[in-house]
């Protein structure tokens, strides 16, 4: 007899009309919404650009990790057109530690854009912002749900799993986005007669709440959510397993070196590139990165410094994993006398202002590695 219950109760969730579910998630968010830095108090107005600010900050990044970022460019530059008057590498200094830095070259780009072409204030449609640096769907959607109150659904990571769980998607990702996006936008529920809004912000933002606070990874609190009765994964005991997932590639470890060379208080450094991985960032000197690379190979790449004829090599390695490959990076050490000129494309820095540096992470570990901080 429970099979057929079971099966039933499937069909039930399976269709968006089962239950009034958008009444049910914004009752609940009126009573648990989250306070955080960039979102607006229940009745007022989002600020788009703390918004904007926000989306772009917690792209592959945690809210407990963007809360001090965001107040420290918000205490930096309190609107948009304060940041399209910064430079790059102001911006990139401040950015430092937080990860994935094309994101802050793009957050440059899009403040210059919206000074220039929009006059300082943000597109209200979701076309109108993907024309902009940085801004695809997901963000774009976000901001005008939640900024401009348009009804569309941004689906995040946590929205992705709440929809999945809901519905039972057993489809796995990436296949199943436009399938849970279709079934994300059932949650902003009718509009009122003559009214384009309903709440749409209100109901993005109820659903990545639940994700998470409520309906977490693991031992997610099925008890406290407010659509427990209509959830198809909790029906079948399986909500956990959601949303599917097919295994994740990993990439092939690459190798390299760093070499961390002072004189006196001052360290060298030189500015990566700015197209490519860690754009316009600040590094040591060091060699490729490639798999297979052997340590001789990456010592032949040292900085020609005068008076340096041989490296330190400090023991262990510093390591770090990348979106798309793990690296090991063995670090070598040299002290030069004062006076010693910098080879031609880098420069010599104060070590205790190194904290003013647009070192990435994996820098700051290689820094941290090589002078015993």
């Amino acid at each position: 007899m429970s099979q057929p219950r079971t099966a039933s109760r499937k069909r039930q969730v399976a269709a968006p009309e089962s239950c009034d579910r958008p009444t049910l998630l914004l009752a609940w968010y009126d009573r648990h919404r989250r306070k955080l830095p960039w979102r607006a108090a229940a009745g007022e107005r989002a600020d788009p650009y703390r918004v904007w600010l926000s989306e772009i900050m917690l792209q592959q990044t945690t809210v407990k990790a963007v809360g001090p970022y965001f107040l420290k460019f918000l205490s930096r530059w309190p609107d948009v057109a304060a940041l399209a008057s910064a430079s790059l590498d102001d911006v990139l200094r401040l950015w430092a530690g937080l990860g994935y830095y094309s994101r802050a070259r793009n957050l440059h780009a899009c403040a210059v854009a919206v000074v220039r072409g929009h006059g300082g204030a943000f597109p209200d449609t979701e076309e109108g912002l993907r024309g902009l640096p940085g801004i695809g769907r997901y963000t774009a959607a976000a901001i005008a749900a939640i900024a401009f109150d348009r009804r569309t659904m941004p689906v995040d990571g946590n929205i992705e799993r709440v929809v999945s769980r809901l519905f039972a998607v057993e489809e796995p990702l990436p296949q199943a986005k436009p399938k849970i996006q279709e079934l994300a936008a059932t949650m902003l529920g009718p509009a009122s007669a003559g009214d384009e809004k309903s709440r749409a912000g209100d109901s993005a933002q109820a659903l990545m709440d639940l994700g998470a606070s409520i309906c977490t990874p693991k031992k997610p609190a099925c008890a406290l959510c407010p659509l427990n009765e209509d959830c198809a994964a909790r029906a079948q005991g399986t909500q956990e397993t959601f949303p599917r997932k097919l295994a994740k590639k990993t990439g092939e470890l690459r190798r390299g070196a760093a070499f961390v060379v002072t004189r006196g208080d001052e360290l060298l450094v030189r500015t990566r590139p700015e197209k490519g991985l860690l754009g316009s960032m600040t590094e040591v000197p060091g060699s490729e990165w490639r798999a297979g690379l052997d340590d001789k190979a990456a010592l032949q790449q040292a900085p020609a410094l005068k008076g340096v004829t041989r490296w330190h090599r400090k023991a262990g390695v510093v390591t770090h994993v990348f979106t798309h490959f793990p690296l090991e990076l063995v670090v070598y050490t040299a002290d030069v006398l004062a006076g010693t000129r910098a080879p031609k494309g880098m420069r010599w820095v104060p070590i205790a202002t190194l904290a003013d540096e647009a070192l990435p992470n994996v820098m700051r570990k290689v820094v941290t590695h090589g002078l015993d901080l």
